[in-house]
């Protein structure tokens, strides 16, 4: 029988690849627990749909000051000090600030802090595909994403602290894991891991140069950026993958606890769902469909995920019919996130200078940032006139995303 190649892959990784994939399912085990109560929590604290979706606004804005400066810091400091260095401060630090919250004006600095994520962000990529081989990019982002899901398995402990405990302690508790295990994670890639040749080389070309003045030289990077047709189609689809991302994010808990009725204590069960079903289409489908091109599965993930919105959208409320419409949502959610957001973070590998790589994945993760910051206030406005709205505007984005598909693919072959 001829082995699942995810499977293969995972268990021929070395190096940094190894470290950095081996490691990621305890971001999973940390965050990922929190984030199916992130917004309902905010509400019990007392934050309206208007605010939430500011502070979602705020949170992206601080992506794009970071990401601005992710290229020059993780040249200068090196792709492994970085990821350690801020991921303490983008994850950790956050983690505590949530604990303690009281009002909005915690959620809002703990959102400023937590967009300091786009410089590990930046730097974790270099050090996790530096070194790898081409050909296995896409297949280590896939290991990724699953590793990401794996929380899913834990979403019932999360369920039976917040019927034990009701939701604000229970999300307090969360919150104590989340920054104890993802501690922990920073220690350990920092352990397992070693600076990259490109690192090593940037390390020495940048010493003796500030931050800033690196900075100024962005004006070249981002003609290398334009002159590639790939790149912008990377940028296009990334920024809408992270648009419909964050809306989701925020609000699938709002529309589903609200306007849906579901119990909070069942609200971890519908993401483990998700989660489950994105593992198996990640092992077993997506590999089928990308040995060739990228362009069906991009199509097939973008009108995948529109269903699952639609679904969502007429869901009844308060009904054994609402569980049934979640789960069939899901199905097609799952299959939708998940390739497209291995697919967002291959197109962007594949298509970036490998010179510049610190550099030109600052600035497209800032021009994605930008793009995409505006959505989570104009969600949060959306969703005070309709919980249905915010995901009517994701259906919009994702038919964006197969007209650019569709028109990159017309003029570019594989």
């Amino acid at each position: 029988m001829a082995k699942n190649v995810l499977i293969q892959t995972l268990l021929e990784l070395r190096g940094n690849p190894r470290a950095c994939v081996y490691t990621e399912p305890l971001w999973g085990l940390s965050m990922n627990l929190c984030l199916p109560y992130a917004s309902v929590y905010m509400m019990a604290i007392g934050l309206r749909d208007a605010e939430i979706g500011f502070i979602a606004t705020v949170y992206m804005l601080s992506q794009v000051v970071f990401a601005f400066l992710s290229g020059p810091i993780t040249d200068k400091l090196g792709r492994r000090i970085t990821t350690a260095v801020f991921d303490f401060f983008a994850w950790s630090v956050p983690c505590l600030i949530w604990l303690k919250a009281e009002n909005f004006w915690f959620f809002l600095i703990a959102a400023l802090f937590n967009g300091a994520m786009k410089v590990p962000t930046n730097s974790w990529d270099c050090l996790m595909v530096e070194d790898a081989e081409r050909s296995q990019i896409t297949k280590i982002y896939s290991l990724v994403i699953v590793s990401g899901q794996l929380s899913a398995l834990f979403a019932p402990i999360a369920s039976i602290l917040v019927s034990r405990l009701t939701l604000v302690p229970a999300v307090k508790i969360l919150y104590l894991n989340a920054f104890i295990v993802m501690s922990l994670k920073i220690g350990l890639l920092y352990f397992f891991s070693r600076e990259t040749r490109t690192g090593l080389i940037r390390r020495r070309e940048t010493r003796g140069i500030s931050v800033f003045a690196l900075a100024r030289g962005y004006g070249a990077v981002l003609k290398i950026i334009l002159s590639s047709r790939g790149s912008v189609f990377s940028l296009v689809i990334t920024a809408l993958v992270g648009a419909v991302g964050m809306v989701n994010i925020t609000f699938w808990q709002i529309i589903v606890n609200k306007k849906l009725l579901v119990p909070d204590a069942y609200l971890p069960l519908f993401p483990m769902l998700r989660s489950i079903l994105a593992i198996v289409f990640l092992f077993f489908v997506v590999p089928r469909l990308t040995k060739k091109s990228l362009k069906t599965p991009l199509l097939l993930g973008f009108a995948s995920y529109i269903l699952g919105q639609a679904v969502l959208i007429l869901a009844p409320a308060g009904t054994s019919l609402t569980y049934a419409a979640l789960c069939l949502s899901l199905v097609f959610d799952g299959f939708g996130s998940g390739a497209l957001a291995m697919l967002a973070e291959s197109l962007v590998a594949l298509h970036v200078n490998a010179a510049e790589r610190a550099r030109v994945m600052a600035i497209q993760h800032m021009v994605i940032m930008f793009a995409t910051s505006p959505f989570g206030w104009i969600s949060g406005i959306l969703s005070g006139v309709s919980r249905n709205l915010p995901f009517v505007l994701n259906a919009v984005l994702l038919s964006v995303g197969i007209a650019a598909t569709l028109i990159f693919y017309r003029k570019t072959k594989e």
